[in-house]
């Protein structure tokens, strides 16, 4: 069983940036794609961004241009760049690995990590 652990989150000013980590127990299969999903309070789990193990991504329109997802393959780590904060961007982070990139359904899941923005 591959566990995924997330960090990086905390509170900041808007148009700040953070880095999130999502760190795996043991080697991702580099044929799985990584991913990154965020629930809001009140709101459904959505896709952030997604990168298959040939580094092609895709993001959600409400981060294109904001946010810059990377994997480390030798590290077992992907990584969600996000700058120009808002406060819209508040919530728990989750990161995903697997086959997910084009279904949406992923084979394991992190414990998620918070990310709050202030006005």
């Amino acid at each position: 069983q591959v566990q995924l652990v997330e960090s990086g989150g905390g509170l900041v000013q808007a148009g700040g940036s953070l880095r999130l980590s999502c760190a795996a127990s043991r080697t991702i299969s580099r044929a799985n794609a990584m991913a990154w999903y965020r629930r809001a309070p009140g709101k459904q789990r959505e896709l952030v961004a997604a990168i298959t193990s040939f580094g092609i991504t895709k993001y959600a329109d409400s981060v294109k241009g904001r946010a810059t997802i990377s994997r480390d393959n030798a590290n077992n780590t992907v990584y969600l760049q996000m700058n120009s904060l808002k406060p819209e961007d508040t919530a728990a982070y989750y990161c995903a690995a697997g086959n997910g990139y084009y279904s949406g359904r992923w084979d394991y899941w992190g414990q998620g990590t918070q990310v709050t923005v202030s006005s």
